[in-house]
C-alpha cells in the first residue's frame, strides 16, 4: 500500500472501462464539476454490430439526453407500440404517446450499441472535464484511505493517480479481479439466436412478441420469437433456444439462422415466401445471472457487468449499468466537494445491489412459470399472466423490468407527521412533470436532474397561467425559498402546476438521481432540512471505506 498525504481537489475519478456504463458514468460526474479520466483498453472507437442493440426506457434515455447534450432520437426509434400474439391472437396491445387510452410511461427507444457509445464518446470528446486514454489496460490496483493509484499496460507503463476509482470494465472485470471479490451466479440461462435485418414488416414501429408462433417447425426453435424494430427499417428478431443438450448438435450455424429467417419472415406475412429482405447481422446472445458479493472495497468500486450481469425474460441488463452510474456520480461528487461524510459512497452498494438482486430474485421466480410448461399450461389465467410478466420485461415496468426502488435505503428519512402520500413512494423514481425554475426558465423535471444538487419541488396550482414576477414573492414562495436557501446541501427551487396525488402547496424532496426523498404538507423548515440531510448522508452509521465490510446475501440468481 502506498502512503501519501490526501489528492488535492482537482484529482480525477478513475474511470476503468470506456462502455456505455463508463462513459455515462465519466460524464455525469463532469456535469457536477468532477473530473474523470477514463482508462479505455481499446483504440478509442467501438466496432459497428447491428445485432447489438440496446433498449431505453424513459429514465435511461432521460439520463443518456443529459449528458450527451441531446440527439439522442437521432441514432435510434422510439416504438409506436407493442403487441404479444398468441398464435394469430392478440394477447396484450399498447400504443405509445399522449393520447387518451395510451401507456403514460412513454415510448421505449431502440438502437444499435455502438450508436450509443459512439455518441457517449463524441460528448466525452468534447467534454473538458473528461479525459480517454486509449490502448490503456489496466493490470494493478493500489489504494490507501487517501487515494487509489492505477498502472495501465501501455508503452510507458502509466500510473494514475485519483480520488476513486470504478471499475465499468465488463463481465470478465479486472478491477473486480484486482479486488478479489467473488462473482456467484448462474451460467447460459437463457440463449437467443439473434438477426438483424432491414425488410419490410406490418406494424412497422410496433415491437412484436410471438409467444407460440404458429409457423413452427423448424426444430429445436419451437419457443417465442421477439421483433424489435430499428430506424431504417431495420428489424432485430430473436428467438428463444432450448437449454443445450449436445453444445455440437445445438449450435447456430449461419445455414440454421438463415432458415429462420426464412421461415419466420414468410410465417409472419402469412405467405409461402419470405418477402425481399437484407441480412445484416447475426449472433447468439446467452445471458447469464451473476451478483458480485461486493460492490466497494475502499476507493474502488464496481459497475454495470463488472458488478452484475443479468438479461433475461426482455430485461436489458445495460439499463441497470446506466443506473448504477447515475447513482454512484452524484454521491461521488457530494463526497468530494465537502457536502457528504465518506459514508454515503456505501449506500451506493446498500441501494444498487438490493435493486439489482430484487430483479433477479424476480426474473428467477418467473422462468420456471414462462419456460416449465406441464400443468401450468392448463391453469386458468396462467396464460394471461404470463404475458404480462413477458410484457413488463419488455417494457420497462414492473419487477422485471422498471428502475427499482429504494425502499429500504439508509438515505430515506424518519416518517413525521408533515409527511404527505403521494403517487410517487420514497425511494421512488420521480415523474416528470413540467417544473419552473427560479430565473423563470420552463423545462421537465427530469432535465434538471444530475446537476450536483438536490431538487425541492413545490406543488402550486396557477403558477404556469402567471408570470413568474406575480407568484415568485407571493404566498409561501418567500419562506420556501429561505428554508432551501438555509439546507446543508446545495439545492434547487423548482415549482409545478401538478404532481399526482399530491395536493397544492406540497413540497417534494428529489435527489440529483430523481429519487424523491420525501413530500412534506406546506413549508416545514425543520422537517425539510432533516430531510435534506438524511438523503446526504449526514447522520450515517455506515463502516468507512477503510473498514472491512461483512459478505452479504447469496446472489439473487444462484
Amino acid at each position: 500500500m502506498i502512503a501519501h498525504s490526501a489528492p488535492p481537489p482537482s484529482a480525477p475519478v478513475l474511470v476503468v472501462g470506456a462502455g456505455p456504463v463508463g462513459l455515462t458514468l465519466a460524464l455525469a460526474l463532469a456535469c457536477q464539476g468532477v473530473h474523470a479520466v477514463v482508462l479505455d483498453e481499446g483504440q478509442g472507437g467501438a466496432e459497428p454490430r447491428p445485432a447489438r442493440t440496446v433498449v431505453l426506457h424513459p429514465d435511461t434515455a432521460a439520463l443518456i439526453t443529459r449528458v450527451t447534450g441531446g440527439g439522442l432520437d437521432r441514432l435510434g426509434l422510439r416504438w409506436s407500440g407493442w403487441r404479444a400474439l398468441r398464435g394469430r391472437r392478440t394477447a396484450f396491445e399498447a400504443t405509445f404517446g399522449t393520447a387518451p387510452g395510451t401507456v403514460a410511461d412513454g415510448a421505449p427507444l431502440h438502437l444499435p450499441q455502438h450508436a450509443l457509445t459512439g455518441a457517449l464518446r463524441a460528448a466525452a470528446v468534447r467534454e473538458p472535464l473528461v479525459t480517454l486514454v486509449p490502448e490503456s489496460r489496466l493490470d494493478a490496483l493500489e489504494q490507501d484511505a487517501s487515494q487509489v493509484r492505477a498502472r495501465a499496460r501501455s508503452a510507458h507503463g502509466t500510473w494514475w493517480e485519483g480520488s476513486h476509482l470504478v471499475g465499468c470494465d465488463g463481465a470478465r472485470s479486472t478491477v473486480r479481479k484486482l479486488l478479489d471479490i467473488r462473482f456467484p451466479g448462474r451460467t447460459a440461462v437463457e440463449r437467443h439466436a439473434v438477426a438483424t435485418l432491414r425488410v419490410d414488416l406490418p406494424l412497422p414501429g410496433t415491437g412484436i412478441l410471438h409467444r407460440t408462433p404458429p409457423w413452427r417447425s423448424s426444430a429445436p426453435f419451437a419457443g417465442e420469437v421477439v421483433g424489435r424494430p430499428l430506424p431504417d427499417g431495420a428489424w432485430r428478431l430473436d428467438w428463444l433456444m432450448p437449454p443445450p443438450r449436445d453444445p455440437a448438435a445445438d449450435l447456430v450455424t449461419p445455414d440454421v439462422l438463415v432458415a429462420l429467417v426464412r421461415e419466420t419472415l414468410a410465417g409472419w406475412d402469412d405467405a409461402d415466401l419470405p418477402p425481399p429482405y437484407e441480412l445484416l447481422d447475426t449472433g447468439v446472445h446467452t445471458v447469464h445471472h451473476r451478483l458480485a458479493r461486493r460492490w466497494r472495497r475502499g476507493r474502488a468500486f464496481l459497475a454495470g457487468d463488472a458488478a452484475h450481469l443479468l438479461g433475461s425474460l426482455g430485461g436489458q441488463g445495460l439499463e441497470e449499468g446506466l443506473r448504477d452510474a447515475e447513482n454512484l456520480a452524484w454521491k461521488l461528487a457530494f463526497v468530494r466537494r465537502g457536502e457528504a461524510p465518506e459514508a454515503l459512497l456505501d449506500t451506493y452498494q446498500a441501494e444498487r445491489r438490493a435493486a439489482v438482486s430484487a430483479r433477479l430474485r424476480a426474473a428467477d421466480q418467473a422462468l420456471p412459470i414462462l419456460r416449465g410448461g406441464g400443468l401450468r399450461s392448463y391453469v386458468p389465467g396462467t396464460a394471461r399472466a404470463q404475458d404480462a410478466l413477458l410484457v413488463d420485461g419488455h417494457l420497462g415496468r414492473g419487477a422485471l423490468g422498471g428502475p427499482g426502488r429504494y425502499g429500504s435505503s439508509p438515505l430515506l428519512p424518519t416518517p413525521t407527521d408533515a409527511d404527505v402520500v403521494v403517487d410517487t413512494a420514497p425511494g421512488e423514481l420521480v415523474r416528470d412533470v413540467r417544473v419552473t425554475a427560479e430565473d423563470g426558465s420552463a423545462t421537465g423535471l427530469w432535465e434538471r436532474l444530475g446537476r450536483g444538487t438536490l431538487s425541492v419541488v413545490l406543488v402550486a396550482p396557477g403558477t404556469g397561467v402567471w408570470e413568474r414576477r406575480h407568484w415568485a414573492g407571493a404566498g409561501i414562495m418567500p419562506a420556501l425559498a429561505e428554508a432551501v436557501r438555509t439546507l446543508p446541501a446545495p439545492a434547487e427551487l423548482l415549482v409545478t402546476e401538478t404532481y399526482p396525488g399530491a395536493p397544492a402547496h406540497t413540497v417534494l424532496l428529489v435527489r440529483p438521481d430523481g429519487r424523491l426523498v420525501t413530500a412534506l404538507s406546506g413549508v416545514r423548515p425543520q422537517q425539510l432540512r432533516a430531510a435534506a440531510e438524511a438523503a446526504t448522508g449526514v447522520n450515517l452509521t455506515v463502516p468507512g471505506p477503510s473498514t472491512p465490510e461483512p459478505e452479504t446475501e447469496r446472489a439473487g440468481a444462484r
